[in-house]
């Protein structure tokens, strides 16, 4: 990783980044390989992460939170990243699930469950995608019907991370069938209800250790008090108004795998060998890695810019969608630059460049495609007057 330090960090984040760096090479890292055997982290590495406080940093104290800022969440994911691991999903548990709670949730959900997700004790996971319907969310079929005081919910969903170590899952379902947008809520749904049910984890080219499940829904029956804030219809704005915060960790993701992937190259260019002298010694290799130096300098930068814009609350969507787009392009492209710099060890699944590579392409596909990306920066940009 760079010695750059960021201009967001002070001291307090800088002992954060100790505590997470620390906990991911002893932690994580020994153990990368049989998470991805098994396909999922141990049950365990939750509840340590919670113990030490790097579960919901960014939430209020009040809630059993850290009482920090997107800043931290963001240091968790640079350190993971750092590590080469790709398995453990508590990005989208702290910074995604537990911040739709602490937002639109009523001070009875945010009670119930964010002190159980800052201690482990709960894994949450958040459904949107379904069998037939991927970015268009105003096209899901689950639906969630009320009965007396009772939502039943029927349908399904897939490509959930933390599908398998759920304890509660947040479900976007169709509270009035016959509207789009204003027909999706979000309703609170424990693993432990009557008719739910996992499917198997699902096999990925990348993200292999990662439980990535399919989860059906057959006359779930939850509380009416389980929709997410107080009024029905409500979940597209909801899931709109969240997604930038989402489409920002997978950028800072992104910037963290570009770093690691240099530093990988450079060291396998400077010790591998050919024609008598190391990689690194040919002009192509030297101007390939200063490319790439430079994309992950760039990249990192703006990802600074909007980090420090959406801890003051002034990231607008548009931007977020170019930060999105552009460190998951950037980072595919120097993954591949890289991968071809080790030679046909870079095809290797023991080199962590080849593990780099394949899991790197999911992130120009979810939390919005590059296509999505680039319709919503296009619709940002001024319509010019004719005749001006």
């Amino acid at each position: 990783m760079p010695s750059r330090r960021s201009p967001w960090m002070n001291q307090d984040l800088d002992d954060f980044r100790q505590l997470a760096r620390t906990f991911c090479e002893r932690e994580i890292k020994p153990n990368i390989e049989r998470f991805i055997e098994q396909k999922r982290v141990d049950r365990e590495l939750w509840t340590r992460a919670g113990e030490l406080g790097l579960l919901c940093a960014s939430v209020p104290e009040e809630y059993g939170g850290g009482g920090g800022n997107f800043f931290h969440e963001a240091i968790l994911i640079e350190e993971q990243a750092r590590i080469g691991d790709s398995s453990w999903g508590a990005a989208l548990h702290s910074g995604i699930v537990a911040h739709y709670l602490l937002h639109y949730g009523t001070e009875e959900q945010k009670r119930e469950w964010l002190p159980k997700m800052a201690s482990g004790e709960v894994v949450t996971a958040i459904a949107m995608t379904e069998p037939g319907t991927g970015s268009d969310l105003q096209g899901i079929k689950t639906k969630a019907v009320r009965e007396g005081d009772d939502y039943v919910i029927n349908g399904a969903k897939t490509f959930i991370t933390n599908g398998y170590h759920a304890d509660m899952v947040l479900v976007a379902c169709k509270t009035s069938p016959d509207q789009a947008a204003a027909g999706v809520s979000l309703v609170i749904v424990p693993t432990s209800s009557e008719g739910f049910r996992r499917g198997r984890v699902l096999d990925k080219i990348g993200l292999k250790g990662q439980d990535t499940c399919e989860l059906f829904f057959d006359d779930v029956r939850v509380p009416s008090s389980n929709l997410l804030g107080t009024e029905e219809g409500q979940g597209f704005v909801q899931l709109m108004m969240q997604l930038p915060q989402e489409r920002l960790i997978v950028a800072v993701s992104c910037a963290a795998s570009m770093d690691l992937m240099l530093d990988l190259t450079h060291e396998y260019t400077l010790t591998r060998e050919a024609f008598g002298k190391p990689i690194f010694g040919f002009q192509n290799t030297k101007f390939k890695l200063a490319e790439v130096a430079t994309e992950a300098r760039v990249t990192r930068a703006f990802i600074d810019e909007c980090l420090d814009l959406h801890v003051k609350s002034e990231l607008d969507i548009p931007t977020a969608a170019m930060a999105k787009y552009w460190s998951s392009e950037r980072a595919q492209q120097v993954a591949d630059t890289c991968l071809q710099l080790h030679g046909g060890y870079g095809y290797m699944e023991e080199y962590p460049i080849a593990r780099a590579w394949t899991d790197l392409r999911v992130s120009q596909i979810y939390a919005g495609t590059t296509e999505i990306m680039k319709e919503i920066i296009a619709r940002s940009l001024p319509t010019p007057v004719m005749g001006q």
